[in-house]
This record gives structure tokens, C-alpha cells and sequence, in this order.
């Protein structure tokens, strides 16, 4: 049987060993990556931690919440916005932020987070509040830098590095909607109808084109036709002129191919009256002289010899 003083050392040995164990647990800390801790001594600040194993003073030293040093994404709700034309619109924004210093962040502003909604919301109020609803919808890269610019500059004694500032969604009111719907159909008819009315024209305007140029095309090719049958009824009168001359032909030739030329104006339906020319006589003579001189009459068509005409034998 253990005597009390046995018991009470192993009691006092459990609390010494209870105790180590404690001030070790509170005494090292492991700080991990992209996270920073601050300590305070006594109350105090006294020095940030970095990424790393670390020891503290048990019951001296202080670790607080550990920091996140990456970059951060918040979206906040949608915030009520009246334009410079007096129309409320919804704007939803996206802030990007990231803490550069750990002491600032917390000493300097008791939550960053909702300090920078708070300002985010202040700040487009009074981006957006001097621009029209047409100016707020396609000037979303100006509102985003101006935004930019306040929020960095205002959060940049807390710690804080505002990278980006976008506008997630402008929704104006819905009948604001509809009617810019209707305006943007309106639009889309106009330009529609000016298409339509410039193919027209142009069509209208080459049809004109090509049927100037198919009757220019057309009198070219009639023009060239008429000179090229000029040209050869041209050398067929020459080839036959020439031919004639090669033949050196008679006077009977002459005057039996001149006959048989007359009835040719005979021809057709609707020569009722025609003119035999004053050379016909001419060369009826001189077919008569080459029968042995018995002449034709060119009214009559009736054979007389030279006693008939005159009565008397023409002068050799």
C-alpha cells in the first residue's frame, strides 16, 4: 500500500508533467505558408511572424489570428445607384485586395473587410452619380479606374493593396430595359432598312452598268460587223472588177451580162412600175451589131434590120 506522500509526489509529478506540456504547446507555433501571425507581449505589439516554426514566452507572448496574405476576391451584394439623369440603377461589384502589411491590418482598421465595402459602395455612389445612365452602362473601364484609384489610396494605411475594382453587372430598371429593347429593335430595323435600300441601289446601279456596257459592246460588234461586210463586198467588187479587166472582155460580153441584169428589177411583189435607163438602147445596138445588124426595140421587144430603121445602111 502506497503511503501519502508517495501519492501526493505522483499528483504534483502529473501536474508538473500537465504543466510542460502546456508551455510547450503555447511556447512553439508553425506559421504556414502566405500566412502571417502578430504577437503582442503583455498587451503589446512586439513583432510579426513569418511563415516558419517560432517560439513564444508562455504566458507573456500573445499569437493572434493569423493573416492571410494572398490575394482576395470579395463580391458584395448589389447597391442601389442614382444616375445623373435621376434613374436608380443595381451595380454589383467584385473587389480584388490583397494584405501587404500585417500590423496595419490589424491595428490600423478593426475589420478591413467591411471597410472596404463600405467605401467600395460611397465611392460608385459618387463615380455613377455624376454620369447619365448611357455614360454608366459603356464606361465601365472609367468607373473601374477611378474606383481603383480611391479605394487603393484610402486603404493603403491599413495594410492593404486593392488590386482591382470591377463592376459585375449595371442592371437600370425594367422599364428603362424595355424601352432601350424597343430602341435597339427600332435601330436594328433602320440599319436593316438602309441595307436593304443600299443593295437595291447598287443593284439597280449595275443592272444600269452592264446594259450600257452589253449596248456599247453591242455597237461595237454591229459597227465592226458593217465594216468588216464593207470590206469584203469591197474586194469582192474588186476581185470581180479585176477579173473582168483580166478577161479584157468585148463589147458583146458587156452587153448580154447588161441584159441579163434587167429582169433583176423586176423582181418582187411590189414593183408594179419601173425605168429601163437610157444605156439600154446603147446596148441593144450593140447586141444588134454582133447579130449582123439586127437591132431590138427596147419598147417592143421586135427585131428590125437597118432597112426598117432608116432606110438606109448606116456609115461604116
Amino acid at each position: 500500500m502506497e503511503s501519502p506522500g508517495g501519492a501526493a509526489l505522483t499528483i504534483v509529478m502529473l501536474v508538473l508533467i500537465v504543466f510542460v506540456v502546456i508551455v510547450l504547446v503555447r511556447a512553439v507555433r508553425i506559421v504556414p505558408q502566405a500566412r502571417a501571425g502578430v504577437v503582442e507581449r503583455l498587451g503589446k505589439y512586439q513583432r510579426t511572424l513569418n511563415p516558419g516554426l517560432t517560439l513564444l514566452i508562455p504566458f507573456v507572448d500573445r499569437l493572434l489570428p493569423l493573416l492571410d496574405l494572398r490575394e482576395q476576391v470579395v463580391s458584395f451584394p448589389p447597391q442601389p445607384v442614382i444616375t445623373e439623369d435621376n434613374l436608380v440603377v443595381s451595380i454589383d461589384t467584385v473587389v480584388y485586395f490583397q494584405v501587404t502589411d500585417p500590423r496595419a491590418a490589424t491595428y490600423e482598421i478593426a475589420n478591413y473587410i467591411q471597410a472596404v465595402e463600405q467605401l467600395t459602395t460611397t465611392t460608385l455612389r459618387n463615380v455613377v452619380g455624376g454620369l447619365n445612365l448611357e455614360e454608366a452602362l459603356t464606361s465601365r473601364d472609367q468607373i473601374n479606374g477611378q474606383l481603383r484609384g480611391v479605394l487603393d489610396e484610402a486603404t493603403g494605411r491599413w495594410g492593404i493593396r486593392v488590386s482591382r475594382v470591377e463592376l459585375k453587372a449595371i442592371d437600370p430598371p425594367h422599364s428603362i430595359q424595355d424601352s432601350m429593347e424597343k430602341q435597339m429593335r427600332a435601330e436594328r430595323d433602320r440599319r436593316a432598312a438602309i441595307l436593304t435600300a443600299e443593295g437595291t441601289k447598287q443593284s439597280a446601279i449595275l443592272t444600269a452598268e452592264g446594259q450600257r456596257q452589253a449596248a456599247i459592246l453591242k455597237a461595237e460588234g454591229d459597227a465592226k460587223a458593217a465594216i468588216l461586210r464593207a470590206d469584203g463586198e469591197s474586194q469582192a467588187i474588186q476581185k470581180v472588177f479585176d477579173a473582168i479587166h483580166k478577161g479584157n472582155p468585148d463589147q458583146k460580153l458587156l452587153a448580154y451580162q447588161y441584159l441579163q441584169t434587167l429582169p433583176k428589177l423586176a423582181e418582187g411583189s411590189s414593183n408594179k412600175l419601173w425605168i429601163i435607163p437610157s444605156e439600154v438602147g446603147e446596148a441593144l445596138k450593140g447586141i444588134g451589131n454582133a447579130l449582123g445588124g439586127t437591132a431590138m426595140d427596147p419598147r417592143s421587144g421586135d427585131l428590125f434590120g437597118p432597112s426598117e430603121d432608116t432606110g438606109k445602111q448606116p456609115a461604116s
